[in-house]
């Protein structure tokens, strides 16, 4: 097991280094010079090769990037171009927003799926698995900033229940915390919950049909007990790789789910620099969500060698 650790981690090393040259090369693919939206279009050329000289943006690719990584390896992001913010620190302000939303999205999405999947599974054909395979099939196809407009109209507007938008801080009030992010949070948890509902419940069935269930079967032991006690781990293994696949997902939407309920998170701050052409705001925090994926990926693969011993050898 410390073997495959070492191994993942020495992988994970060399993937973020790539990922940092490939982010720090798209990004100076975004159309536009950021000189001339900080000096404004009646700029003259003086003033603007002054500008890109004193940010360094005259320099050669090569350049511009070994002094961004080496900036990297000593914790360093750079400079807002428009503001005196430091990546980090903006970045370490909003993180804590975009988790909250994720990690309860994923949470949600797991044990709700999980849940559901496996009970539909338990008794395929029955009027809970066809009503769980028609709601997982809306679960899916409906669009996510779609039903988050629909709650914030019902639950917010109509009823008054929710907040329809906004953020809290855990520290400053817990019941606000959740009260502000329980509307965003479902939004988010919808399709991931459907996709993991499906993929528990065709698991389960497959695992209820191997020989050593019917051995268990044959020997008299309760089915709960078999499914609970001897089906479920295995059952649960492609669950945990689509729990993976959620984590990257749930990054990509949550820069929409932010927009909608006005969450102050990295999603409206990439979004922000983005159309600011703000470049090294833009490079930390799509670098950020890249590493945060790529070490979620890790714990994925170690909780399946850890449910699969095979898989991992």
């Amino acid at each position: 097991m410390l073997r495959q650790i070492l191994s993942r981690l020495g992988m994970m090393v060399v993937l973020i280094w790539i990922v940092s040259l490939a982010v720090f090369a798209l990004t100076l693919l975004i159309p536009g010079d950021p000189t001339l939206t900080l000096l404004g279009d009646n700029a003259t050329t003086d003033q603007i090769a002054s500008l890109r000289a004193a940010l360094g943006l005259d320099e050669p690719f090569i350049v511009r990037y070994w002094n961004w990584f080496a900036g990297l390896l000593h914790g360093d992001l750079g400079t807002s171009l428009f503001s005196s913010y430091n990546v980090g620190s903006a970045i370490a302000s909003r993180i804590w927003v975009t988790i909250s939303l994720v990690v309860g999205a994923l949470i949600v999405s797991m044990v709700v799926g999980t849940i559901v999947g496996v009970i539909a599974g338990s008794r395929p054909g029955s009027l809970l698995d066809r009503a769980m395979l028609f709601l997982s099939s809306v679960g899916i196809a409906l669009p996510n900033f779609w039903l988050g407009i629909l709650l914030v109209t019902f639950f917010g507007v109509s009823l008054g229940l929710f907040p329809t938008g906004g953020y809290v801080p855990f520290t400053e009030d817990p019941i606000q915390w959740v009260s502000h992010l329980a509307l965003p949070v479902v939004t988010l948890a919808a399709g991931g919950a459907a996709e993991v509902a499906r993929q528990a419940r065709a698991s389960v069935i497959d695992t209820l049909q191997l020989d050593f269930i019917r051995t268990l079967h044959a020997k008299g032991i309760k089915p709960r007990t078999i499914l609970i006690k001897h089906a479920l781990r295995s059952a649960l293994i492609p669950v945990v790789t689509v729990a993976g696949l959620q984590v990257s997902r749930l990054f990509g939407l949550s820069v929409l789910i932010e927009s909608v309920f006005a969450i102050p998170g990295i999603g409206t701050l990439m979004i922000k620099a983005v159309f600011d052409r703000d470049i090294p705001m833009v490079q930390g925090t799509v670098l950020l969500a890249t590493v945060v994926v790529v070490l979620v990926n890790l714990l994925v693969d170690l909780a399946y060698g850890w449910l699969n011993p095979k898989a991992a050898e």
